[in-house]
């Protein structure tokens, strides 16, 4: 009998690691100096693009789409094969994931200190990076289910569907709060208005941080806590003391979705009205 041989592609999970570290200094390092300016507010006055009202969104971006963007992917990119026991589909497209990636994180630190801004938080980018953003995402997603199809092992871990939530719920968080109307190659409006705009906003807001910033590390978290804690590259060793538990906490970040959280983004909606 021959045996069958293949690589993981650790190539590219290093890559995102160096780009995490990376992103994640310039992100903290810009947050560190919005600081500053609460004890010092006059110290970039006259310096437009250094004014706090254009710092703070290329903090909170940098930090949350460049710096923990690219954990996500590593994170993803790393544990997939594992659990599949193959490679990843097309290194082409994972590549374009990474590129295409640190492109818009580029064209945000470029845009944004200069005022190019939609002034919706967590989602300030206009309209052409906006649509980079969605062709990005859907080839990592293309790439993820495209590994699927292929793997050698037949059961999908539950680390597997939080990826698989992961890249459906955030694909359509941002094609809806950013369906917006060009007027110029860098200005946009949205196409909703008054109340309805600040509704979607924040049902896109508080969806960001669940399925964004938790539900990925959710899913590293279900495989790395039954790693050996001394070898990562070894076997599972530990099992899930109950797979029913792990597909309650997968479905109900579905049900999340669905039923509670547009229902909480009216406290920011009443904020919006009485400021």
């Amino acid at each position: 009998m021959e045996v069958e041989k293949f690589y993981y592609d650790n190539k590219i999970v290093k890559s995102f690691l160096y780009a995490t570290i990376f992103w994640g200094i310039i992100g903290m390092s810009v947050g560190l100096i919005l600081a500053f300016m609460f004890l010092f507010p006059n110290m970039t006055d006259g310096i437009s693009w250094l004014s706090f009202g254009r710092l703070r969104p290329l903090h909170t971006n940098a930090v949350i789409f460049a710096f923990v963007g690219n954990a996500i992917f590593a994170g993803v990119y790393y544990s997939l094969q594992r659990l599949l026991k193959a490679r990843m589909w097309s290194d082409f497209l994972s590549k374009v994931n990474f590129w295409g990636w640190q492109l818009i994180i580029v064209a945000a630190a470029i845009t944004l200190p200069l005022g190019y801004s939609t002034s919706k938080e967590y989602a300030e980018l206009e309209w052409p990076i906006d649509i980079a953003i969605a062709l990005v995402w859907v080839a990592f997603g293309a790439n993820m289910i495209g590994t699927m199809i292929k793997r050698r092992q037949r059961h999908l871990y539950v680390a597997i569907w939080f990826y698989l939530a992961t890249f459906v719920t955030v694909a359509v968080l941002h094609i809806v709060n950013s369906i917006e109307i060009p007027v110029s190659a860098f200005k946009s409006y949205s196409v909703y208005a008054g109340v309805q705009d600040a509704l979607v906003q924040w049902w896109y807001g508080h969806n960001a941080v669940a399925f964004f910033l938790t539900t990925p590390f959710l899913g590293l978290m279900y495989y790395l806590c039954q790693r050996q804690q001394t070898d990562l590259y070894t076997p599972i060793n530990y099992p899930l003391y109950t797979s029913g538990l792990s597909f309650l906490s997968t479905s109900g970040q579905g049900h999340t979705i669905c039923c509670i959280r547009p229902c909480q983004t009216g406290h920011r909606t009443w904020a919006l009205l009485f400021q």
